[in-house]
């Protein structure tokens, strides 16, 4: 897949994926089918054993990104979120999303250069 057609932006590939998406406030043009198709391709292709998604400057997030989340879990990596603005929070917080994902507020830079490093 070219570089443009890529929705994801891959921070880091390997035991930890850290994805984000290039700096996009809201996420509702995004084509989810496309999105599970990389996601899937980056764990198959890594030896991911943990996807987090850095949500910094999100603001937005459709339903279907809700669903592919939690659909994630069949690929049996542990997903986990970082940097969920207050609305997606909330969001996450009223699908009770937060009690399946872990939600963590990281310097995604520091988690980087020492995964094991929880805060």
């Amino acid at each position: 897949m070219s570089d443009e057609a890529k929705i994801l932006h891959v921070y880091q590939a390997g035991p930890l994926t850290v994805v984000g998406f290039g700096g996009h406030e809201l996420l509702d043009q995004m084509n989810i089918a496309m999105c599970r198709d990389e996601i899937k391709s980056l764990v198959a292709e890594s030896g991911t054993k943990t996807l987090a998604f850095d949500l910094s400057g999100v603001r937005l997030i459709p339903s279907g990104m809700l669903g592919l989340l939690t659909s994630l879990k069949d690929l049996g990596v542990e997903v986990q979120i970082y940097n969920p603005s207050d609305d997606v929070r909330e969001v996450l917080e009223i699908t009770k999303l937060n009690e399946l994902i872990p939600i963590r507020e990281v310097d995604v830079d520091k988690a980087l250069s020492d995964p094991e490093d929880d805060d």
